[in-house]
């Protein structure tokens, strides 16, 4: 809102469907459940937006602290590409069902068809990561793209290969180039597609206007590339590889530890926006280490708890309304989707959200015991709990059926013994 003193917000929230309003960040949130795409594409013609133009959102960046700066960032880029992980994770989801019911094996042409399918979102990260992240850092996104392609070009891939195999180095005029694999990384192409946007404004600064056009992408890319070679990409490659090690370390240690805390305060990562930053995280785990355990598990025992809070209620309550708004949020939380009962029902109830702690931090605890993981990301809950099929097993499947079940109970009995009518 360019001027936040306008909205009527107790005139909001008393709308049929609407199920809460929150302002916080230099944003105004209605919040209405799985409805978005009805009611935003209209709203969107009406004031005239398009995706390019530059939000309020955005321009009120400058009021946010430096967490909520970082925590839009990471959203900005990680959020447009997760339904291309997502899509390839189910593929590689029902690959591991055929290996396991032995419809297909490992040498047949089938399942190599499938695999490389299933593999390209995931060996071409960089490339869609180099094009949000422009976005985010207001760079020409197809020359961020370009930079990932870069990373991964199939000639370095083998000049990288040989090395390892049969020792050697890469150099560059006589300068050493590190020896990493970019396929499937996360944070090097950041990094290279951050500076490039400070490459970017400067060529265009110093360049005049009549060569601009070839003399900006050219000084941006040569520049961004040797940089991210010689420098960044060797930094992200380790910084990535030892954030992989840590949370090896950590699962080896304590694998309840992150998803009974998780699951205990992840309403209030919701809240914040900061659930990003463990996103993030999940994402560079499931490409360094093949699964995720940091982010996924506990996020799904939250989201299925605040599901058996809202229908808990439904069930409890004697108000039409109140029932109505309570089981269609519970079953969108179920499903994935917490906003409408975390905003509309948990947040305005103590029994609700007391319940919703307590049984994500048991479900969560239970996750985490029995090691699941999570191999393709997704939004948590009934409808992405495939994701949890890999390694040729449906151990991990099996856990997270658990889990979710042992969660919706618990938080459904707690809700019903602890909540009061008013």
């Amino acid at each position: 809102m360019k001027d936040e003193s306008k909205p009527k917000t107790d005139e909001i929230k008393a709308l049929e469907g609407v199920m809460g309003a929150v302002q916080n960040g230099g944003q105004y949130q209605v919040v209405i459940g799985p409805d978005v795409p009805n009611v935003y594409q209209p709203l969107a013609e009406i004031i005239g937006l398009s995706p390019d133009d530059k939000t309020p959102a955005e321009q009120a960046k400058g009021h946010k602290t430096w967490i909520e700066k970082l925590m839009a960032t990471i959203s900005g880029i990680f959020t447009p590409i997760l339904p291309v992980i997502t899509a390839a994770g189910m593929i590689k989801a029902v690959l591991s069902l055929l290996v396991v019911f032995k419809l297909v094996t490992a040498d047949d042409q089938s399942y190599q068809i499938l695999n490389f399918i299933g593999d390209a979102a995931f060996y071409f990260l960089p490339v869609f990561l180099g094009g949000t992240a422009a976005k985010q850092f207001k760079a020409n996104p197809y020359l961020g793209m370009l930079v990932g392609a870069i990373l991964i070009h199939p000639t370095f891939v083998t000049m990288v290969t040989t090395v390892k195999e049969s020792g050697g180095s890469i150099n560059l005029f006589g300068l050493p180039i590190y020896a990493a694999t970019y396929s499937s990384t996360v944070i090097p192409v950041i990094l290279g597609v951050w500076f490039m946007s400070y490459v970017e404004r400067f060529a265009d600064h110093i360049s005049p206007k009549s060569i601009k056009f070839f003399s900006v992408p050219l000084v941006t890319v040569l520049i961004t590339a040797l940089v991210t070679f010689f420098i960044l990409g060797p930094i992200g490659s380790i910084v990535g590889t030892w954030l992989g090690s840590f949370f090896m370390w950590l699962e080896n240690f304590g694998p309840w530890v992150v998803p009974t805390v998780v699951g205990i305060i992840s309403p209030f990562l919701v809240m914040t926006g900061t659930h990003y930053g463990l996103v993030s995280i999940g994402i560079n785990n499931r490409m360094t280490l093949g699964y995720d355990t940091v982010a996924q598990p506990g996020m799904l025992a939250s989201n299925v708890a605040q599901g058996g809070a809202a229908l808990a209620i439904a069930f409890k309550t004697k108000y039409t309304n109140k029932k109505a708004l309570a089981s269609s949020a519970g079953i969108t939380a179920v499903f994935g989707i917490t906003e409408p009962a975390l905003y509309g029902v948990t947040l305005q109830n103590k029994a609700a959200l007391i319940s919703t702690m307590i049984s994500g931090g048991i479900a969560g605890f239970f996750l985490g015991i029995f090691n699941a993981r999570n191999f393709s990301g997704g939004s948590p809950g009934l409808l992405t709990i495939a994701s949890y099929i890999g390694g040729n097993t449906l151990y991990y499947f099996y856990v997270a059926i658990a889990g979710l079940v042992i969660s919706l109970v618990t938080s459904f009995v707690l809700t019903l013994f602890l909540y009061k009518e008013n």
